[in-house]
């Protein structure tokens, strides 16, 4: 009751536009549609709803009212001096400018975003805190692309621009892992993909952006180098002073700037800081008696169980779904998708099913396309995940063909082994930003399991995250081995052969934290 009396004597004590400034730099952790709150103690039931707001842990709200800069609220009602981290550097930019924005600057800008927002959004009540949400809904502007903002400010108010390059030397400035590991730096806010350059700037935009690709699959092995520094897709964006064409309008010349050396540049590590790296969720299906055309996959649990044990060692919380039907593994993805994952680093998703070309069966023999398994979890329907690495590791053919079964089958039909006209890699490679989609067989081949010893590539991913995580070895590496060691199995005749094949739009390496635990055995 006393915490309750605390959060109505703050709300009584703020103003409807301190309310508004609160809920907006909350958007990141509270997700994006928060014009339904209208009243602080609206607030603050949706802080202790979704678990950053308790009488033990009050140390958000000390964090807030210090940036709307009513320190002293904080010792009328006796909060912690020490507030929390919860909220970005970029967040907490966007609020100061729109501080130190006069009424005839945001004027201003409105005219200047005549053509980019509508002008509904541009009526003279809209306040500059709604200008940034409506550019973020846009996709004109977010933590990773302030392109147009700095235009806007440069335009408007010069002196502010220090706020913005403040902010950009923050995110440039190379640490160290120990650094980089002692707190999560960054909003919740989705970048753009690797390798995409926003729509809002048209195609002339493009002249804007140095890209470097990111493969859809590679192979090899050797020892744990970081082999994702050059592989994951990297995006640079250089500053023109001119206003970028919003969409449907040309530029009758394209800005040019010259390349930017990016040969010299760190490449960062994803924060694995909480005390549980996450929820780790895997779907086995085995039995599929509904199905009229696919046999039971013998082997399977022995997947399962190396999956749980490794991915608990690794500090996941594991999460089991057992012979789901196509509806039934998106309704669970769609359910994962809606928890509040903030005080989580990363998810990971295991798939171990029968497929075909672009897609994962359900136990009734309904299809399930990758790409719906991954959509629920980008940045757009699941904030807080957004700048977080999300993992898939799918177990299943992708094509169809004939092949006879000895002693190890195909994850596919029960009448198809090689497959002929598997599905484009484009089919599955991740679109958006901080995903990594590892699947069992590259196009046009099946993926093979072991009746009583599982598949080939759980098998050895698990083994490979047993031994190299300990190493300090990235994922991407780690993936690249798995490569390597599925390319060398075959079947007791030697004539059966399987290449796995990692794709992935990851920005930084993924590190996991050595395991203070003993490492699971993986006997057969």
């Amino acid at each position: 009751m006393h915490f309750q009396k605390l959060l109505f004597d703050i709300g009584k004590a703020l103003s409807g536009d301190e309310v508004k400034a609160l809920a907006f730099l909350c958007t990141d952790i509270l997700g994006r549609n928060l014009s339904s709150v209208e009243s602080a103690s609206g607030l603050f039931s949706r802080l202790r709803d979704q678990g950053f707001l308790s009488a033990e842990q009050p140390h958000l709200l000390t964090e807030l009212l210090i940036i709307i800069q009513r320190v002293r609220l904080t010792r009328d009602v006796d909060l912690p001096a020490e507030p929390s981290s919860l909220i970005s550097p970029y967040r907490k930019m966007l609020y100061n400018l729109s501080e130190e924005l006069t009424a005839d600057d945001l004027k201003d800008m409105k005219f200047l975003l005549h053509s980019y927002l509508p002008r509904r959004k541009l009526e003279e009540n809209v306040s500059t805190l709604e200008i940034w949400l409506e550019m973020e809904h846009k996709d004109l502007m977010n933590e990773h692309n302030l392109h147009l903002l700095e235009i806007l400010i440069s335009k408007v108010c010069p002196m502010l621009k220090d706020k913005i390059n403040q902010l950009k030397a923050q995110q440039e400035t190379p640490t160290s892992p120990a650094t980089q590991e002692s707190g999560r730096q960054g909003s919740l806010s989705a970048p753009n993909a690797p390798n995409q350059v926003p729509q809002s700037l048209g195609a002339e935009g493009a002249g804007l952006f140095e890209m470097q690709d990111s493969p859809s699959g590679f192979n090899g092995g050797g020892d744990c180098a970081a082999l994702s520094l050059g592989l994951s897709g990297h995006l640079k964006i250089e500053v023109v002073e001119t206003m970028p064409p919003p969409k449907n309008m040309s530029c009758s010349e394209p800005p040019t700037s010259q390349p930017s050396d990016t040969n010299t540049e760190v490449l960062g590590t994803y924060p694995m800081t909480s005390a549980k790296r996450g929820i780790c969720l895997i779907v086995n299906n085995f039995d599929f008696t509904k199905s009229k055309n696919y046999q039971n996959r013998e082997g399977t649990m022995k997947d399962e169980e190396r999956l749980h044990k490794v991915f608990a060692w690794l500090g996941f919380e594991v999460e089991v779904k057992h012979d789901c039907e196509g509806e039934q593994m998106l309704t669970a993805l769609r359910e994962l998708a809606s928890r509040n994952h903030g005080q989580a680093d990363c998810l990971v998703c295991c798939v171990l099913s029968h497929g075909d070309e672009g897609c994962v069966y359900g136990v009734d023999g309904h299809t399930v396309a990758i790409k719906e398994l991954k959509e629920p979890f980008n940045g757009l329907n699941c904030a807080s995940l957004a700048g977080k690495p999300k993992l898939f590791f799918i177990q299943a053919c992708q094509g169809t063909g004939e092949q006879k079964a000895v002693n190890v089958v195909p994850d596919g039909p029960e009448d198809s082994a090689v497959c002929s006209d598997a599905f484009k890699a484009s089919d599955a490679i991740p679109s958006e930003a901080d995903f990594l989609l590892g699947m069992s067989t590259v196009p046009s081949f099946v993926s093979y399991r072991h009746r009583k010893n599982g598949s080939w590539f759980i098998e050895s991913l698990c083994q490979n995250l047993v031994q190299m995580v300990p190493k300090g070895c990235d994922l991407v590496s780690i993936m690249t081995l798995v490569n390597a060691d599925v390319a060398k199995k075959t079947d007791e005749v030697g004539v059966k052969k399987q290449m796995p094949q990692p794709a992935f739009s990851l920005r930084r390496k993924v590190v996991f934290p050595i395991p203070k635990g003993l490492p699971p055995s993986l006997s057969h």
